[in-house]
């Protein structure tokens, strides 16, 4: 799942229909990409307030430093891992399987 963020660079100033069909035609998004919202500061979203509150980075913060801050959520609803915005998603595949195998 993907939610845009214009907090960052100002890198997704467009509507969201703008950001769905640029992800989808550049990038062949084949994902939920939801409305736009606030990561960070008074205005985040309630989602992201928890993910955060579950899972710092690697230095212990809390706040998303950049777009693409990845987080694991298992089939319980559990947090159970946060990523750097430089990890490629191909990169999670081990830790996804592990995830699944954990919650079966």
């Amino acid at each position: 799942m993907a939610f845009p963020c214009n907090q960052f660079g100002a890198q997704e100033p467009g509507s969201d229909a703008e950001i769905l069909e640029f992800a989808q035609s550049k990038y062949h998004a084949n994902f939920p990409i939801f409305s736009k919202i606030d990561v960070n500061g008074t205005h985040a979203c309630d989602l992201y307030n928890l993910l955060k509150s579950e899972r710092a980075d690697e230095e212990g913060n809390t706040d998303i430093p950049w777009n693409f801050a990845k987080f694991l959520v298992d089939g319980n609803g559990q947090v159970v891992g946060r990523f750097s915005p430089q990890t490629a998603p191909e990169e999670l595949k081990e830790v996804i399987l592990e995830a699944i195998e954990a919650s079966s």
